[in-house]
């Protein structure tokens, strides 16, 4: 990498004097169909950027829900907004832009979606950049707020951590993660010059290869830590987002078409390292996110989803393969080339899990090399032996049980081809993370970890587990493979915040000091994943459903008091109903 791509520039200063006002500059490109419901939000908080904002072109893709109408009475007290209506829908995002694109007048131009707003001061802190940095474009942090709970996940954070300049994409190969388009500014002349527009008619994921064409081009890239973007998910609405629908296989053959475009838009241009990067970021992200959701599709779906994603694998090369071999989505890719049926699906789900985990059972082909499966032993996993256990795709079980004592969490580390053992695995710190506010976590105590030869299981370990004390005992059985831990778990404290739901992260510590972040496998066993009424003296009652995530991790819905038992009894009876 280029020394120059990592060094942090401050490209927040405006061209002009203190106190003047920016000058009128920016486009802002704002598309909907049949989203009466939000895409005036989406269009004032375009307008409410203030006077660097020359105007906002919002193009109705053809609505029949009244959409336009109310476009049209918003401009006629706005003289900045222009109104374009198209007569026929285009069934995708990328013609509208492109209408849009059309009718701009301004230098830089920037999009909007109707169901998302901009935040304030966006559009001040990316015309700053660009001007400062005299950058074609600048791309900002976008967080995706999940409503209505209103979490927030910001998107790809590692390239925004700081102001910085990169003079050419190669320099950042990291920038093909962010397939977005939207949390960006464009320089006019520059999309204009290079032809660069969004794929027409109905073609999900239109950004995925509008980006790909824009880093094709080799611009000068500004990037900033302000918040520019917010993208609002609904889950719960009728109409999902493109990106939200997943549940049929024509959105994965739809993905997996721009992923191919994007590598042959950057590898034509000669973007070699970039294209690269394209086809990496598809096995660790987009392969991984599907993998995690097949448990939830038929036999149908995942019979054909497998012959897409096998077709599509084989166009890779032996280079795409040795780059980070032991990486995740590699072995998932490798896994399925190798079968031509649908096989080791909830493994395979394992190690699509964020962190990856690599869940038994461990095999070893005729020489001793570590392999797939016995069913699949042309997948060697060799490369483990030799990946830093800080990377390991370690494999926990957890399981909570009810008792006279209180709740207790039960833990399982498997061994993994010896290297566990070879680490020295010495605590494991314990934390409850809030789903819907992130920075709410309940920390359990840091478990000691004490060789017990011959304890095979989390089950026999609870008579020395303390009797209710916070430090649990783990043992560990050289010949069976496995360290096993228990402890309490403080329902007070996860049910203080009222009701909701809990994340149960892991911090395995090592005798070198190392250490490894891990989420835990939910065990599924008789009666594991059992509703329960736990009686409690500071609420009353305490409601605790342990589940198993997508991606079979552990985590738990807690609802305190008679009135949190009846409103999760309430949500539950209206699901069934609808």
């Amino acid at each position: 990498m280029n020394a120059e791509s990592d060094t942090v520039r401050d490209t927040a200063g405006h061209a002009g004097g203190p106190g003047e006002r920016p000058p009128a500059e920016v486009a802002v490109v704002v598309i909907g169909y049949d989203d009466a419901a939000h895409v005036t939000d989406a269009v004032r908080s375009a307008l409410a950027q203030g006077p660097a904002v020359r105007e906002v072109v919002a193009v109705d893709d053809c609505s029949k829900d009244g959409s336009a109408g109310l476009l049209e009475r918003l401009s006629a007290s706005e003289p900045r907004l222009k109104v374009i209506r198209r007569r026929a829908n285009s069934g995708g995002c990328g013609t509208p832009r492109n209408t849009g694109l059309d009718a701009v007048t301004s230098p830089y131009v920037m999009f909007l979606d109707s169901d998302d707003v901009l935040p304030p001061g966006a559009v001040d802190a990316l015309l700053a950049a660009a001007e400062g940095a005299h950058a074609e474009v600048v791309s900002g942090l976008c967080v995706r707020r999940e409503l209505p709970s209103g979490r927030e996940t910001p998107w790809q954070p590692r390239l925004y951590a700081l102001h910085a300049v990169v003079p050419r994409p190669a320099q950042r190969t990291r920038l093909v993660h962010d397939t977005l388009c939207v949390n960006k500014l464009y320089r006019t002349a520059f999309l204009r010059a290079h032809g660069i527009r969004f794929p027409e008619g109905r073609f999900p994921y239109e950004d995925v290869v509008f980006t790909a064409r824009v880093l094709a081009a080799a611009p000068r890239i500004a990037l900033i830590p302000d918040r520019v973007y917010v993208w609002h998910v609904r889950r719960s609405q009728a109409r999902l987002s493109i990106s939200l629908d997943r549940s049929g296989v024509e959105n994965w053959r739809a993905r997996t078409e721009a992923c191919r475009q994007a590598y042959e838009v950057l590898l034509g241009a000669g973007q070699k390292e970039l294209a690269r990067t394209a086809r990496a970021k598809f096995l660790d992200h987009d392969l991984r996110m599907y993998v995690r959701e097949l448990g939830l599709r038929d036999a149908a779906y995942r019979r054909a989803w497998w012959e897409l994603t096998r077709a599509h694998l084989a166009e890779y090369d032996a280079d795409d393969w040795a780059r980070n071999p032991a990486a995740p989505g590699r072995l998932i890719g490798r896994v399925v080339l190798a079968s031509p049926e649908p096989c080791d699906l909830p493994r395979l789900r394992e190690l699509a899990a964020r962190p990856a985990r690599l869940y038994p059972p461990y095999a070893r082909a005729a020489d001793g090399t570590p392999v797939w499966s016995d069913a699949v032993p042309q997948v060697s996993l060799e490369p483990l032996r030799t990946r830093p256990v800080r990377a390991l795709p370690l494999a926990v079980d957890a399981e909570l049980r009810p008792g006279a004592r209180g709740t207790r969490l039960r833990l399982r580390l498997h061994e993994l081809y010896g290297r566990v053992a070879q680490a020295g695995p010495e605590t494991v710190d314990v934390e409850w993370w809030h789903r819907d506010d992130g920075d709410v976590v309940v920390r359990g105590p840091r478990l000691t970890l004490a060789p017990c030869a011959g304890v095979s299981g989390a089950d026999e370990t609870a008579d020395s587990a303390g009797h209710g004390s916070s430090v649990a005992s783990v043992a560990s059985a050289g010949s069976t493979g496995t360290w096993s831990a228990e402890a309490a778990v403080d329902l007070h404290a996860l049910a203080a915040p009222g009701a909701g739901t809990w994340d149960l992260r892991l911090r395995i510590r090592f005798r070198d000091g190392a250490s490894r972040d891990v989420t835990a496998h939910a065990l599924t066993g008789a009666g594991l994943l059992r509703r329960r009424v736990v009686p409690s003296a500071r609420h009353g009652v305490v409601l605790v459903q342990p589940y198993t995530t997508h991606s079979g991790a552990l985590a738990l819905r807690v609802a305190p008091g008679v009135r949190g038992v009846l409103s999760v009894v309430r949500a539950r009876l209206r699901r069934l109903l609808h």
